[in-house]
């Protein structure tokens, strides 16, 4: 009896040994801003290295068993922008609307998009450092496949501000995601293609989360989870912009 009851003790011990070892660690915030800010950095480097853009212009991941996209350029081996702010951003080539074609972006401009918006919450797990969770923002490509027109996180009118019935939503920076702003206007919109034309995306834009909410309250995107410490990646074709009504 007394040898069975040392066989259950050692196997309960082993299997407690085993769970803990697969267990999964959760996020933990670091509390240092500038440490999340260097993970945000090297997660979207190694993004970059692992996606590449197909026919039309998609954010598409290497595969690991499908020899087919091996000639695929990856992202971080394409041309792309760093801005101030620690924002990226790639134009496709061949995808941009002509010099003729091309309207300037503002930012308090009226867009029509046709986006795919993700949220991505950097780490560090066991000394590799990369993106461990994925939100779907918006995403018109795959879901309706008609353009989105004015996203409040491009631009939030007046009347939603006026509305809001706290201090922190009655600042544009509530909704609007900055750094987002900031790169599209490095973007030139098409001059208002039916809703119903075929998309080529005209790049990708990666937002560390210190250009988008950090650790500042927000507008719930995602109504499930919070956005705070989160980084952005949206790919996207400007189908059209419009001057924006006075008092809007």
């Amino acid at each position: 009896m007394k040898k069975i009851f040392l066989y259950i003790l050692a196997g309960s011990l082993c299997f407690s040994a085993c769970k803990k070892d697969d267990e999964v660690e959760t996020y933990k915030e670091p509390e240092d801003i500038t440490v999340q800010n260097s993970y945000d950095d090297q997660a979207i480097k190694k993004f970059m290295n692992e996606n590449y853009l197909d026919a039309q212009g998609n954010i598409k991941t290497f595969s690991t068993t499908d020899a087919s996209d091996d000639n695929e350029k990856k992202l971080i081996d394409m041309p792309y922008e760093t801005l101030p702010s620690g924002v990226i951003y790639i134009m496709r080539d061949g995808a941009q609307p002509s010099t003729a074609e091309g309207k300037t972006i503002k930012d308090n401009d009226i867009l029509t998009l046709m986006i795919r918006t993700n949220a991505y919450l950097a780490a560090n797990t066991d000394g590799n450092v990369s993106f461990i969770s994925a939100l779907g923002i918006s995403n018109t490509i795959n879901g309706s496949g008609l353009p989105l027109v004015d996203p409040m996180y491009y631009y939030v009118k007046k009347s939603v501000l006026a509305a809001a019935t706290t201090d922190a939503a009655k600042q544009s920076s509530y909704y609007e995601i900055e750094g987002f702003k900031e790169a599209m206007q490095k973007f030139k919109a098409f001059d208002n293609l039916p809703s119903g034309n075929p998309y080529n995306l005209q790049g990708v834009i990666l937002v560390p989360s210190r250009a988008a909410f950090a650790r500042d309250a927000h507008y719930p995107y995602n109504s499930q989870y919070s956005l705070r410490n989160y980084s952005f990646v949206f790919n996207f074709q400007v189908y059209g912009r419009a001057d924006r009504p006075a008092g809007q």
